[in-house]
This record gives structure tokens, sequence and C-alpha cells, in this order.
């Protein structure tokens, strides 16, 4: 009955990541790699999620007016527009704003930005087959060489991790605000500095209230990169509308989908209750 999965796919997949692909190959390899794509765009947004989410939170509670206000407006800007009206934002401002491909911007040295993409270093097969490491270099119609992101996936990568960003912070601001204050004028009577102050008392204290929620929201930013397809981003989800296309097998197609996702759930879920419990035990992450 599943046969189905070893039938040659029959299409192509614009960006593939770190895995060859083209439509010869049977069709399974062609959801892995959309399943390898939706994972190489949450994975770094969760990190940079989790980052943004705790500035803006400090930023929240800053005695500074100015970083107080401007975090505030970032997050309420954020949590209360539709993601999927963020996600055409940034695309159409990458698209439009950004330099043709032959006049790409030098953000780094051996890093450009184009509307073609974001190129940068990396490690390419030669024509022996072999691994070298490849910087890209402008040439007369586009940037060559190493490694290279398209648009798509820029968009997607920022308004998945600004919005979640944005929820975060309010996590992260309501656990540091239930730490008893007693705490934080004992580290102050021993002379702390304020980095001190944060990282040896503050945020242990009010990771285990904030843990709980932020796993949620972990959960909603893999959930949310099925909007990819609006973009078209070569996700889990397009993939798995093409080959649903392809084969007519919706049911199994759409089962497919849900399995995967339910799977990532669970397995972020299992990690982040791992991690609770061993630094519960731990005393916090001090």
């Amino acid at each position: 009955m599943l046969d189905f999965f070893q039938q040659t796919a029959g299409f192509d997949i614009g960006e593939t990541g770190l895995m060859l692909f083209d439509a010869s190959q049977p069709l399974w390899r062609a959801w892995l790699v959309g399943l390898g794509n939706t994972l190489r765009v949450a994975v770094p947004a969760l990190l940079w999620a989790s980052a943004l989410g705790l500035v803006l939170a400090l930023g929240q509670l800053s005695p500074v007016g100015l970083w107080r206000r401007l975090s505030r407006v970032l997050v309420e800007v954020h949590r209360n527009t539709p993601l999927l009206l963020q996600l055409f934002i940034w695309y159409f401002l990458l698209v439009t704003w950004l330099p043709e491909s032959t006049e790409a911007w030098p953000l780094l040295p051996g890093v450009w930005l184009s509307k073609g993409g974001l190129s940068f270093p990396w490690w390419v097969l030669d024509d022996d087959g072999l691994r070298q490491w490849s910087v890209p270099a402008q040439g007369a119609f586009n940037v060559s060489g190493g490694g290279a992101v398209t648009p798509e996936y820029l968009a997607l990568l920022i308004a998945l991790s600004h919005y979640t960003a944005a929820f975060l912070a309010e996590v992260i601001r309501a656990g540091l605000q239930s730490v008893p204050h007693s705490l934080l004028e004992a580290a102050d009577t021993l002379g702390a500095t304020r980095w001190q102050r944060i990282t040896r008392v503050w945020l242990p204290q009010a990771w285990r209230a904030v843990l709980p929620p932020a796993t949620s929201q972990y959960l909603n930013l893999v959930k949310n990169s099925s909007l990819a397809v609006a973009i078209g981003y070569p996700d889990l989800v397009s993939v798995g509308n093409t080959a649903l296309n392809q084969t007519g097998q919706v049911w199994w197609c759409l089962g497919t989908m849900m399995a995967v996702y339910l799977s990532l759930s669970w397995g972020i879920a299992a990690a982040m209750g791992h991690f609770q419990r061993v630094h519960g035990q731990r005393g916090g992450l001090a």
C-alpha cells in the first residue's frame, strides 16, 4: 500500500540544502528533502528566537526608558499581526529592495547579499567528489562559489524568529518578574554587577517558570514553518502537496505530514521536559 513511496518522484525541488536530489529519484527521498528543509529553517529560527526573546524581555525591564519603550513596541507589533502577513512583508522586502545579483552587497569578507539570496563561505564538492572550502566571489552575472540560501529561506527564517521571539519575550519577562525581589537585593548587597545579577540570580531562578510555556512556543514555531508554502519555500508541506498531486494518494500524503509534525512536536516536548528535569534536580541553571 505504501509502494508509491518507491516510485519515481517526477519533480524537482528548487532548494535541497545539503542533500542531492533530482526528479529521477524515489519519492521517499523527496520527502526527506522536504523534512530537511523544514529542520534547516526551524532549528536556526529556534535559536535566534530564544536569543532575541531574551533581549526583548530584558529590554522591557530595563531602567532605560528608551530601551523599555522600543522593546515593548517591537513585542506588540509582532505579537498582534498575523505571521503570514509578516512573512509576506519580509519576502517582498527582500526581493524588492535588495540589489540584483550583479551588484550584491558585501556584508562581510566572503558574505554577499542580493535578490539571489545570501552567499557565504562553505564546503563544496569539487570535480573529483572531494569537499573543499569555497569562498563566494562576485562575478559578471552573479555571486558564485561557497554556500547560499534563497530569499524564501531568509524571509521564513526572519519571520518565524521575530514572531516567536515576541511571545518568548513575554514568557521570559513574566518569569523574571516572578523572582523574589529579595534575591536581587541580596545580590546587590554582595556587590554583584548587573551582568552577574542577571546571569547568576535572575535567569537561573526564572528558568523553571519559563521552560513550560517556552516549550509551547517552540512547538508553535515548528508548526508555523508550514506557512513556507505561501512563498514557495520547499518545506515538508510543499513537497507533500506536490507528491499528493503527482500520486493521487491524498490520505497517505496527508497522514505522512501529520505523523512527521507529531513526531517533531513530541521530540521537542520530550527534550525540553528532560532539560527541565535535569536542571530542576540541580537547582536551576546556575
